[in-house]
């Protein structure tokens, strides 16, 4: 099951794309691409959405990409509140699709729209309950 490493961010037990965080584990950033019309997806989809095929293989991401936009959570959510303040930055990813993370190691001061990224896979040490993520950072 492994789900597990995202403890408070993902409870769904069985997912036909769980090898998804296996490959985060590994420190690889990894998409689906459909086998039927080769629709790339991120975060990875078992089912296509333009064919409706589910036969898919597995494509690595660079994590290179763009902040999409970004805000700092202040008043986080149950499960969150004990880490807040944290900054968040969606990132549009060169390869197609989008995804949500935390912002690493930038100074906050030079965190800005459009500035290019690249997204991390980490393995957290500190929290118990999350095991798996990723950071945008500096390319």
């Amino acid at each position: 099951m492994p789900f597990k490493y995202f403890g408070k961010i993902n409870f769904t037990p069985y997912t036909k794309v769980d090898k998804f965080s296996e490959y985060l584990h590994k420190g690889k950033l990894m998409g689906s691409r459909c086998k039927k019309c080769g629709e790339t997806y991120f975060p990875p989809r078992a089912d296509c959405l333009k064919c409706m095929d589910d036969k898919f293989e597995w494509v690595q991401y660079s994590g290179k990409g763009t902040l999409h936009s970004f805000t700092t959570i202040h008043a986080a959510p149950k499960g969150f509140d004990d880490i807040a303040p944290y900054t968040l930055g969606i990132v549009d990813l060169e390869e197609g699709g989008r995804l949500i993370s935390w912002i690493g190691d930038i100074p906050k001061k030079e965190v800005k729209i459009g500035m290019n990224v690249k997204v991390v896979p980490r393995i957290f040490e500190d929290i118990p309950e999350i095991k798996l993520y990723y950071t945008i950072e500096k390319p």
